[in-house]
């Protein structure tokens, strides 16, 4: 579980949620052209005005979580719904841009089964 390979990968996706989390609030990396619908997605998204910044901040503690190796189990099956939900869209309204979405859901399951001795009581 604590192997080299997990370490890295765990390593690669906490420094990529705490950069792209940190960035809904900071905004240091240009937003990037999008397509017309994924666009209107996003223009409603951050109408709400609490949409992002919670992703935002979930994406940011996760990643602390991730890179000091505290309650990984638990930061992993918080991501799970936000991994998805990045999949969907780039599947839907970005398909152009969807490497680093797979690439983090990737990561998330090979993680997730790398841990799997903890979560196999819950499905009992």
């Amino acid at each position: 579980m604590n192997s080299t390979f997990t370490k890295i990968l765990r390593y690669l996706l906490g420094l990529g949620l705490l950069v792209f989390g940190l960035n809904k609030f900071i905004h240091f990396m240009p937003m990037p052209e999008l397509p017309a619908d994924a666009s209107q997605f996003m223009s409603s998204l951050v109408a709400t005005g609490y949409i992002l910044p919670i992703v935002g901040a979930l994406e940011v503690v996760i990643g602390l979580l991730l890179i000091f190796n505290k309650w990984v189990p638990f930061a992993l099956l918080l991501l799970v719904p936000i991994s998805i939900n990045i999949l969907l869209f780039h599947l839907f309204l970005d398909l152009s841009d969807i490497a680093g979405a797979l690439l983090i859901a990737i990561i998330n399951v090979v993680l997730i089964y790398k841990h799997w001795r903890i979560y196999r009581p819950l499905f009992i």
